[in-house]
């Protein structure tokens, strides 16, 4: 009975929603057209306070509309977005009450797709004013700046110390951007490659991590990044994540790279199982939470930041460390034009809030930065999208064919390499082409089948015609590739790995383009994520860990290294931090 009257009552506001759609009414008016009061949705309090989590309209949508898995079962379109990668997400993420609504969705993705109040004039950010008044001030040991993977993992870390924290992000949801990472996270020496009978080692894994670098990594934490990435694997085991899945990606001598059992998308399963463990020990993590200033001492150690909350204003939080993690700057278009002209205007496979405010703060107190310049393209972004198609897709066995019909390259190359490959092709771009074997090995492939973003045939020839390439150049291409494979030897590009051939119908393609993915500049910081100085002295009481640190990656990262980095320097800057807390 509860669940049919859930379902009346959806319908009716729905009719309303739509009624008054195309008015551009916001929803707090459509509500109010269905008799649905302001203290509805707020609660019944004398004055009404929305604090920056949104918790209490948060709570109000859910006793109404029911849960994210509810409102699931009843979505009917072709993209379900209450199912989505995000996980259990706030509905105000989308949904907004007295401002424009607009699908969380649509920043990285470009469906068709329209909600309630999305025509309402969109309430904008105000910019800091550095003479604001502060109207609090709080205390806490850490405070940790940006959600992503490096945040969570390092306030989780330092929570798990004993010592208090806060987490605060400006974007309305955890993840960051290593929510999108997809291909899976480099370690050696793990439990589940010797399951596998995989021989690596810590050694080759640091000399693949620089040779991908062109030797301009800082060795030192590289070497870190290695010796680490196999407790890495075992920490997240142990907060439970699902990193039993080993595959290969370029640049990699061998299968080092992990991820969830069949394949499946690695960063939105990390980003949902460290969400988890915060909410399950009640951390204090603060949404739509802007860090505007780091403060700092007259003998310029950090001792705390001030914020701007979407809803509570300007305020101070006082802390004994501060962590850093705020990602990198792949889609601010202005900052990267500025430290690379020539990728002005290429697309990014980057979310919204990767814009490098984190590198700023640093800076400004008289952070040494490192290889700015250092900005790296992405070879396969799904053309006319923002969809990073996934490096496994290679590592699992797809080959690159341009509009001749022909390979070009070698695909297991560094990413570097195979994206100055692919712009010099036919219309700057390229197919990935595979068969129903690597689709079948590989589970996030059927994401791209759903997002409409691959064309196929019974036949190579049926697919050449669809993808408007020389159906007999494609067939010999396919038929050349699959001699290579029976042969183990690749002779015409040299590639290392050929796990399958083609011969298994459906055969797929997916053109795709380069885009900016991952800036490998950012705060310099040493071995022990502490942030150094200008003056080569680290700054007291900060860390940082993540996208927004540089030297790790030098000229180019190697794909894998991206959550090995974030994992790996998280739990370091979470440590450290929360051990000179108590050092204190």
């Amino acid at each position: 009975m509860k669940r049919l009257i859930l379902f009346i009552f959806c319908c009716i506001m729905l009719t309303a929603f739509a009624s008054f759609a195309a008015e551009g009414k916001a929803l707090s008016d459509i509500h109010k057209a269905s008799d649905i009061t302001c203290a509805d949705c707020h609660g019944k309090m004398k004055k009404i306070t929305v604090d920056d989590n949104e918790v209490s309209v948060n709570s109000s949508c859910v006793s109404c509309h029911g849960g994210m898995e509810e409102m699931a079962k009843l979505s009917h379109e072709e993209i379900n977005p209450h199912a989505s990668h995000l996980g259990d997400i706030n509905c105000t993420t989308c949904h907004k009450g007295h401002e424009k609504s607009q699908p969380y969705c649509l920043k990285c993705h470009s469906f068709p797709m329209v909600i309630p109040g999305s025509d309402a004039p969109e309430k904008k950010w105000t910019e800091y004013d550095p003479k604001a008044k502060i109207t609090r001030t709080e205390t806490t040991d850490v405070v940790v700046i940006g959600a992503g993977a490096a945040g969570m993992t390092a306030a989780i870390n330092a929570f798990d110390a004993g010592v208090k924290v806060i987490v605060i992000e400006k974007m309305p949801l955890t993840g960051g951007n290593s929510m999108l990472a997809a291909g899976g996270m480099n370690a050696a020496e793990t439990v589940f490659q010797n399951k596998k009978g995989i021989d690596d080692s810590v050694q080759l894994m640091y000399e693949d991590t620089m040779k991908g670098g062109k030797y301009m990594n800082v060795p030192a934490l590289a070497e870190v990044l290695a010796k680490n990435s196999s407790s890495s694997i075992d920490w997240l085991t142990s907060v439970g994540a699902d990193m039993s899945d080993v595959g290969r990606m370029a640049g990699a001598s061998v299968y080092r790279t992990h991820r969830p059992t069949g394949g499946k998308v690695v960063g939105a399963h990390i980003a949902i199982v460290l969400r988890n463990n915060a909410k399950a020990r009640n951390m204090d993590v603060r949404l739509n939470t802007k860090a505007e200033k780091l403060i700092v001492d007259e003998a310029g150690n950090v001792t705390g930041i001030i914020v701007q909350g979407k809803h509570s204003g300007t305020y101070a939080i006082k802390a004994k460390a501060v962590v850093l993690a705020a990602g990198g700057f792949s889609a601010n278009a202005s900052r990267v034009a500025h430290y690379k002209p020539e990728f002005a205007g290429m697309t990014t496979s980057n979310q919204p809030g990767a814009q490098g405010e984190g590198m700023v703060l640093g800076a400004k107190i008289g952070a040494e930065m490192w290889g700015m310049d250092q900005i790296q393209i992405h070879p396969t972004v799904a053309a006319g999208s923002r969809i990073l198609i996934t490096e496994a897709v290679r590592g699992n066995g797809a080959i690159l064919v341009n509009y001749e019909g022909k390979r070009f390259v070698n695909e297991l190359t560094t990413r570097d390499k195979a994206s100055a490959a692919i712009l010099a092709q036919t219309n700057k771009s390229a197919f990935l082409v595979f068969d129903d074997n690597v689709r079948k090995s590989l589970k996030q492939i059927d994401g791209y089948f759903h997002l409409d973003l691959v064309k196929t045939g019974n036949t190579p020839a049926e697919l050449a015609k669809a993808m408007g390439v020389p159906a007999d150049a494609l067939e010999a291409t396919i038929k050349t590739y699959n001699d290579a494979v029976s042969a183990k030897s690749d002779k015409e590009f040299g590639r290392p790995d050929l796990p399958r051939d083609f011969k298994t119908a459906p055969y797929i393609a997916i053109e795709v383009r380069p885009g900016i993915h991952y800036t490998m500049g950012g705060l310099l910081i040493n071995t022990d994520a502490q942030v150094m100085s200008i003056d080569g002295t680290p700054i007291g009481n900060l860390y940082a860990a993540g996208e927004v640190t540089g030297g790790v990656h030098g000229g180019n990262r190697l794909g894998g290294n991206s959550i090995s980095e974030t994992i790996t320097f998280g739990r370091i800057a979470g440590t450290n931090a929360a051990n000179l807390v108590k050092s204190k």
